[in-house]
């Protein structure tokens, strides 16, 4: 007997799971999150598994909006919180899934009469628990839909990092446009500004006429210098969307084509927005899942009311006697039936109900009025574009007429100048369009030409639309 229950403590005590430490270092940390580079090989194996042709030419010396999205994926530490939080609910799901244990009782007895065979009597009681009601069937569905809300967790927070990238990026190439063509306009305008002096200093025109030429000019240099502080401040947010320093974006060269508008994007009805919204999104999921949780989670209380059984056998040898026992022990319901309870997980039920239709009004607002504005960013990028295209034929027609002799280089420089103007506001149009497929894309949540991005984070689950794979 001794030796059997030596056996099963060694046992019970080889089965534990033993403490660990993991000590953070602050400044190992910071230092590690200051030296990122975009030619890390961590990165470069992650591109290579995901996306291998842009794995090819390392270091790559350009990046566009999907190259940097890996990257973002790769490093942002608010995807490895939301996969820690993931990894946390299912072990939740172990949690809920355990059974209670059994409890042993034994100790000595004394018989201070005892007259027969021997005073002591030893004795022991097993206690055995029994869950009723299938309240760990409920724990455990509970416990698996909490854990699948924060696996969609997961996908909201890839969608929110590839738009901060792309809006960052946009915002970046759009003020790095505008910056030359301004300073294209303000040499122009300067130039401008040397053949009016030098009329004014034949008497050919007085100062009155050379004094808007001037205001101009310091309206152009103004805009300028916004747009370089522009592009500084879209520089920095795009390497904290990317999750690396300012530095590391100082040797890469950074591409978008603002003109170029994903094809499914343009074809894409509300209604057909709507739906794919309402039926796809991962936040969209994570409500329907939140809500399948605290419906079990009202399921688990009900089940509550009706009490747990306690199986104790117990044993005793009484003066050489042998003696067995066998009790049920179970809680009586006469003060209460778990009402309480059983109201506030009705209550968390409602709560989740509302807080999904809240969402699903907040969606269905979102998509309608990304669509809204996509459809008018089109038309105003549509009308600078023929402005462009007659600004053109006019600066083709007044240079023609310079090499002619019939005009002169002053109204060369003015055609060239409108020319100019007109290309920034398509630049700044095109800008304003591609932040409205931005707000579409973030509103519907499509992959459209993202697909390898949705890719970044494993095996597709068959229990879910095949464009939210598992993370």
């Amino acid at each position: 007997m001794r030796a059997r229950l030596l056996i099963v403590l060694v046992g019970v005590i080889a089965g534990c799971v033993h403490y660990t430490p993991t000590p953070l270092d602050p400044a190992d940390a910071a230092h590690q999150l200051e030296t990122r580079t975009l030619s890390d090989d961590g990165l470069r194996t992650f591109i290579d598994s995901t996306a291998p042709e842009m794995a090819r030419h390392w270091p790559r010396e350009s990046w566009d909006v999907v190259g940097l999205t890996l990257a973002a994926l790769y490093f942002q530490p608010s995807l490895k919180v939301a996969r820690a939080e993931w990894a946390a609910a299912g072990a939740d799901i172990r949690t809920a899934s355990a059974r209670p244990n059994p409890a042993l009782t034994a100790g000595p007895g004394y018989n201070v009469n005892a007259s027969g065979f021997t005073p002591w009597l030893p004795f022991a009681t097993l206690e055995w628990p029994i869950e009723t009601a299938g309240k760990r069937r409920y724990r455990v569905a509970k416990a698996e839909h909490l854990s699948d809300a924060a696996r969609l967790q997961i996908h909201t927070t890839a969608w929110q990092i590839q738009s901060h990238v792309r809006s960052a990026l946009v915002d970046f190439i759009a003020a790095a446009k505008r910056q030359a063509l301004l300073r294209e306009q303000v040499a122009l305008q300067e130039r401008a500004i040397e053949l009016l002096e030098q009329r004014g200093a034949t008497g050919a025109i007085s100062t009155a006429e050379i004094a808007p030429a001037r205001l101009a000019l310091q309206r152009l240099r103004l805009d300028e210098s916004a747009a370089r502080s522009q592009r500084s401040e879209a520089r920095v947010r795009l390497a904290e969307a990317v999750a690396v320093p300012v530095s590391a974006l100082d040797d890469v060269a950074l591409t978008f084509d603002l003109s170029a508008i994903p094809a499914d994007v343009s074809r894409l009805t509300a209604r057909d927005a709507r739906y794919q919204a309402l039926v796809g999104r991962p936040d969209i999921l994570a409500g329907l899942s939140d809500y399948a949780a605290s419906q079990a989670a009202l399921q688990l209380e009900i089940a509550k009311q009706y009490p747990d059984l306690r199986l104790s056998p117990g044993y005793q040898l009484d003066d050489g006697e042998n003696k067995w026992t066998i009790g049920v022990s179970v809680e009586l319901p006469i003060f209460n039936r778990n009402q309480g309870p059983i109201a506030e997980a009705d209550a968390r039920r409602a709560l989740a109900a509302a807080h999904f239709e809240a969402l699903q009004a907040a969606v269905i607002a979102e998509v309608d009025r990304a669509v809204a504005l996509y459809s008018t960013a089109a038309d105003i990028v549509a009308q600078a574009r023929e402005v462009v295209a007659v600004q053109q034929q006019h600066f083709r027609s007044v240079h023609d007429q310079y090499q002619a002799g019939a005009v002169d280089r002053l109204e060369l420089l003015n055609a060239q100048l409108d020319l100019g103007g007109s290309q920034v506001v398509l630049v700044i149009s095109e800008t304003r369009l591609q932040q409205a497929v931005g707000a579409l894309v973030d509103a519907v949540q499509q992959p459209w030409d993202f697909e390898q991005l949705a890719r970044t984070t494993s095996q597709t689950d068959e229990h879910r639309p095949a464009r939210w794979p598992e993370p």
